[in-house]
Parts: C-alpha cells; structure tokens; sequence
C-alpha cells in the first residue's frame, strides 16, 4: 500500500515539476538576456538582477498559469498574491547572491547563474505545495 502512493506521489509530481522547469527555462532565458544586456550598458550587479528577474516574473506567470499550475477557472487572487510574494523572495534570494558574490570579486554573470537553481528549488517548492497546492 505504501508503495503504490508513493508511486502515485512520484507520477503526480514529475508531470508539474517537468512543466515548471520548461516554464523556468523560458522565463530563465527572458531573464538572462536583459540582465546581461544591463550588465554591458553598465548597470550595477543589482540592478541588472533585479531588471533580469522581473522580465522572467512576466514570462513565467503567463506560462505558469496556464501550462503548468492550471487551475481551470483561472487565477484566484489569493494565488495571484501568493505568485508575486513567492516571486519577492526568489528575486530576495537572487538580488542577495548576486550583489553578494559580486562584491567579493565573482563576475556578476557568474553570480547570476549560482544564484539560479537556489531560488528555482525554493520558489518552486512553495508554489507547488503553497501557493497553486489544490491545482
């Protein structure tokens, strides 16, 4: 009996979380493209992450609310809110990493990058089972 749930959990989670990871590398590469062209017209670290990372923000909800984590009816507010607050912690984390890492001497691209999969796991992990749990 154990085993049969846990198999159905595994099956249940790998079709979202594989929606997720496409729907990240989109907004991933919205994200990358402005802060790197930030990051050669010279914008701070900082700056450039936080430009980055809002660009991504948009791709990511238009793919998510409809691909990954679809609700049928839509977004409730609730989940609405709770997309942007997850959304604050994930750029929180990356802002952080990347003003951080930067300060101690790592080219910001490389920062960036680190920065990447820390805020992926945790912003994912909330909004599967937080935000979006009954979807």
């Amino acid at each position: 009996m154990v085993k049969r749930l846990r198999a159905a959990c595994a099956r249940a989670v790998r079709p979202t979380f594989a929606r997720y990871l496409l729907a990240s590398i989109c907004a991933l590469s919205s994200d990358m493209a402005v802060f790197l062209l930030l990051d050669r017209m010279g914008s701070a670290p900082m700056l450039a992450a936080f430009g980055g990372y809002a660009a991504g923000l948009v791709v990511h909800w238009a793919i998510s609310i409809r691909y990954v984590f679809d609700t049928g009816a839509g977004p409730t507010h609730a989940q609405r809110a709770g997309f942007v607050a997850t959304a604050l912690l994930g750029m929180g984390i990356t802002l952080a990493m990347v003003g951080g890492l930067s300060a101690v001497g790592l080219a910001p691209p490389v920062a960036k990058l680190l920065s990447v999969p820390v805020s992926f796991l945790t912003v994912y992990a909330i909004r599967k089972y937080g935000v979006f749990a009954r979807a």
